[in-house]
């Protein structure tokens, strides 16, 4: 899987990164899309804001930092 941050290429190999990683990098890409002035123009109204999200992986976070088991947790599937 590619994708492109800022200009730059990034090569993303899902088996090689944590949890923890992936959840670090997605609200990184939060944040980037949060700044973007498209994102800033755009006007939309949807069920999940942006800060629901975010809090998501917050919890996403804590419970993998918490050795639970995270396939149980809401939104997961098996």
């Amino acid at each position: 899987m590619t994708f492109t941050i800022s200009g730059t290429e990034s090569e993303v190999n899902m088996s090689a990164n944590s949890l923890l990683e992936l959840v670090s990098q997605a609200q990184e890409l939060l944040g980037q899309i949060r700044q973007h002035p498209q994102f800033k123009g755009l006007r939309f109204d949807c069920d999940v804001a942006l800060g629901d999200v975010k809090q998501y992986f917050n919890y996403l976070e804590w419970a993998a930092n918490a050795d639970l088991e995270v396939s149980r947790l809401e939104g997961f599937t098996e």
